[in-house]
């Protein structure tokens, strides 16, 4: 099979071959490569233009919408303000319309100076600083030539970029892990600059030349080092990110990492020497001279050719290309081999960089030890506890194909949920912990349900308000209090028929019990007291003192359960309108529904069950498996249907009431795609997070974000398929309807095809977003063949043309 080619998005551009300092861990002077000796010490004008040239093709052959290029050295300082003005220029002039340059400099900050602040401030130029920790620290390795600290110096140059003229420069510090500096102390000193980030790098070694492990500091010195920085940037609040302990977390959920150094993702870096030559990671300068050699240059060869090297194929395997031994590594997704050069070992069996990294134990020291520790998801949330399963990675190669092509059946739905429902927890342990509640009678029956009654533990948590709630706790709403953490305990305690007492307090004179439904206490404030009874139902003791008794039979007529609506087919579906968390959606809830409205929407919920069923069988699977939850929503102008979905509440949709069932179905069908998208969004990168482009969206009027291109052409597949399939039904009938069914066919397959193809060449898709992209296209690509009278095709044309936004309804 040929490997499909991967673009390079980071250059990193050497402008200077030497240094001014005498590092005595670098891996460019100080280990096994020496090819720095023969190269030019100042790249030069050719080089720098055929470079920009470079890069601007292949930005615009593969549709890419930022690159990044990383002004490199040696140190690059000593190439002089000229030297990398020009750069800046070049490379800016060459990119294609719409494709961002993130441009950045890495130095060891002895040169900085408010000049040449100035001038990254005018280019856009970002800078990152090595930094060792404090003096002791620093000076063991990073010393001029002389012997003399280099540590005033820097300091200086960091205390520049944190005046507030240039703070929007600083990119953050970069420390190289030696075991036997003070790891808190070392935290300690870099926490005190306020960078923004920090890299902590470990030393470069191979099998031939291990890495230091000096007696007394056990086998794994390195992982024991990084987790008392872990446990210190834990306990101070964590002042700065972190690339590598995020990628941890990451990688252990499904997600991308942050660095090469850990994960499973390609590599897509490519070094330009002062040269003009091509090699691949520094990095690999530490495994034999001459390890990171192309062959290849700037001048006779394009970066198309660079990226099918061999060296850099070898770099794209992700499991395929790891050793047997990483291969059958319980932890080998977050630590993905460890760095490539790494694994290098010139001599035995594993010859070559067939092996596990030399800090093979390291790593999966450090990986579990994040683990036991209870390590936050990416953006909000923990898991709840040492040893608590984290969010699977959810799907299979079939299922993530099936969902690609907009559908998604009981088996690949129900893994959704599942991961979800993790999720969920993750974000609750998290809302724990950020909120210092290490003990609290709420949290601690929680925790006891979790073993004595977990079934209905998971129907409160699987609630999709539960999430919602934790995420504007997280976020930091100040009307998201710690309330519904006693209402969750209370309902799930409910739940399992329990003798339970949960203090729960009165929130605008109701008590909420998440799943169940709302008892008006007549009070504005204060706590009541729920006690579960084994015979089932509840009691509540008032804030004024009243006892008022909810049981499985007729209760109190201010009691007000969440109606439940049964369409077909055993689907079960709760009518949520108690829960103050539902107002998640974009569009206003409704009130308490009426005996009336509640009768219309259980008619209505039941004809549109039906229609999916019979009309759109590839997406009623899917609905059936994970949606729960509809909220009424108030009616929108007149003319038009809302409805909406809240990428915080999995299994929910808000819809008001439409007039007719196929509309319901249709907002139902559309909805849930969001809902399925978000699910998979939280389990895998299918676009690179850092591109801020606007995309032209053919439905819409304004420009939106990469994510909104592809969560819109998604749900438009729901869409299309059911004008598709009222088409098929009204084939050969005249008639207004059939007319109306022919022309948004016609309309909604074009907008759809259109959107694929745009999100496909946007050159911010991961390879699993252009998998995901390639099954979508196989959805739109039969409805384009459908032959469609003239008249719904010119319907169609004139929508477009005028570019207002067509309702899906």
């Amino acid at each position: 099979m040929t490997r499909s080619l991967l673009p390079f998005t980071q250059f990193v551009v050497k402008v200077h071959s030497r240094c001014d300092l005498a590092c005595d861990h670098c891996y460019v002077y100080e280990h096994a490569d020496t090819s720095w000796r023969a190269r030019p010490k100042v790249i030069g004008d050719e080089v720098l233009a055929k470079a920009a040239e470079r890069i601007g093709a292949h930005a615009a052959g593969h549709g890419l919408t930022v690159v990044r290029v990383v002004l490199h050295g040696g140190e690059p300082l000593l190439a002089g303000p000229d030297r990398l003005r020009r750069a800046a220029g070049e490379f800016r002039a060459a990119l294609p319309p719409g494709c961002a340059l993130d441009l950045r400099i890495h130095t060891n900050g002895v040169l900085l100076s408010p000049a040449f602040c100035e001038l990254f401030d005018r280019e856009g130029i970002k800078v990152g600083i090595s930094l060792d920790g404090d003096r002791a620290a620093n000076d063991r390795h990073r010393r001029f030539a002389d012997g003399r600290s280099s540590h005033p110096q820097v300091l200086r140059a960091v205390g520049l970029l944190r005046r507030p003229e240039y703070r929007h420069l600083y990119a953050g510090l970069l420390c190289t892990v030696d075991v036997e500096n003070d790891p808190v102390a070392v935290h300690d000193a870099l926490a005190a600059l306020e960078p923004p980030a920090v890299d902590f790098l470990l030393p470069h070694a191979t099998w031939d030349q291990p890495p230091k492990r000096p007696a007394g500091h056990g086998p794994t010195p390195y992982a024991d080092w990084l987790l008392a920085v872990y446990d210190r940037w834990e306990e101070t609040g964590r002042p700065f990110a972190v690339r590598t302990f995020e990628s941890v977390h990451r990688t252990r959920h499904g997600l991308s990492s942050l660095t090469e150094s850990l994960g499973l993702e390609p590599a897509a870096l490519v070094v330009l020497e002062t040269d003009g030559s091509f090699e691949q990671a520094d990095s690999l300068k530490t495994a034999y001279d001459g390890a990171p050699a192309t062959g290849l240059d700037v001048f006779a060869h394009s970066l198309d050719e660079v990226a099918r090297h061999p060296g850099m194929a070898a770099r794209q395997l992700g499991l395929d290309g790891l050793s047997a031994t990483c291969r059958a590594c319980p932890v080998v997704r977050s630590c993905g081999g460890g760095l490539y050069a790494h694994r290098y070992r010139s001599e035995g069996g594993g010859g070559g960089f067939d092996n596990p990294s030399v800090f093979c134990g390291d790593l999966m020291t450090l990986i579990n030890g994040i683990a036991d520790r209870g390590e936050p998801l990416p953006g909000p949330g923990v898991p709840a506890q040492a040893g608590e399963p984290a969010v699977p990675a959810g799907l299979t190669d079939r299922q993530l194909d099936e969902l690609a092509r907009g559908h998604g059946g009981t088996d690949t739905v129900r893994a959704l949920v599942r991961s979800q429902l993790a999720l969920t927890r993750a974000m609750l342990a998290a809302v724990r912990g950020t909120s210092g509640l290490r003990s609290s009678a709420a949290w601690d029956l929680l925790a006891e349900l979790d073993s004595a009654a977990p079934a209905g533990l998971d129907a409160v948590l699987g609630h999709p308000y539960a999430r919602a709630w934790a995420a504007r706790r997280l976020a930091g709403d100040p009307g998201a209090g710690l309330g519904p953490l006693a209402e969750l305990a209370a309902a799930a305690a409910v739940r399992a028929g329990r003798g339970d007492q949960v203090a729960v307090p009165v929130r605008a004179g109701a008590l909420h019990l998440p799943t169940l439904g709302r008892l008006a206490v007549g009070t504005g404030a204060g706590e009541a007291l729920v006690t579960g009874r084994t015979g089932g139902g509840f009691t509540v003791r008032t804030p004024d003192g009243e006892t008022v008794t909810v049981a499985g039979g007729p209760a109190d007529p201010r009691w007000q359960p969440v109606r439940r609506i049964r369409p077909a087919g055993g689907w079960t579906l709760a009518l949520e309108d108690t829960d103050p968390q539902r107002d998640s959606h974009q569009w206003p809830v409704a009130d308490r529904l009426d005996e009336a409205e509640l009768l219309a929407w259980s008619g209505g919920l039941r004809e549109a069950a039906e229609l999916l069923d019979r009309d759109l069988p590839a997406y009623a699977q899917g609905l059936r498996a994970g949606l729960t939850t509809v909220t009424p929503l108030r009616p929108g102008p007149p003319g038009r249907d809302v409805s909406a979905a809240a990428r915080q509440a999995f299994g929910a949709v808000g819809i008001a009431r439409p007039a007719t069932a196929p509309v319901l179905a249709l907002l139902l069908a559309h909805e849930f795609q969001h809902v399925k998208l978000g699910a998979v969004l939280d389990l895998m990168d299918l676009y690179d997070q850092a591109d801020t482009t606007l995309y032209d969206a053919p439905w819409r009027p304004d420009p939106r974000p990469v994510e909104g291109l592809l969560q819109g052409t998604y749900a438009h597949l729901a869409v299309t398929a059911f004008w598709g399939t009222r088409t098929a039904i009204y084939d050969g009938l005249p008639g207004v309807a059939a007319e109306h069914a022919r022309a948004q066919f016609a309309l909604w397959r074009r907008y759809t095809a259109e959107a694929v193809e745009r999100l496909a060449g946007s050159g911010s898709l991961t390879a699993a977003g252009l998998r995901f992209a390639d099954g979508m296209r196989e959805t739109v690509a039969p409805w384009l063949a459908v032959p469609l009278p003239r008249a719904a095709e010119q319907a169609a044309r004139e929508a477009r043309e005028a570019r207002r936004p067509a309702a899906a309804g």
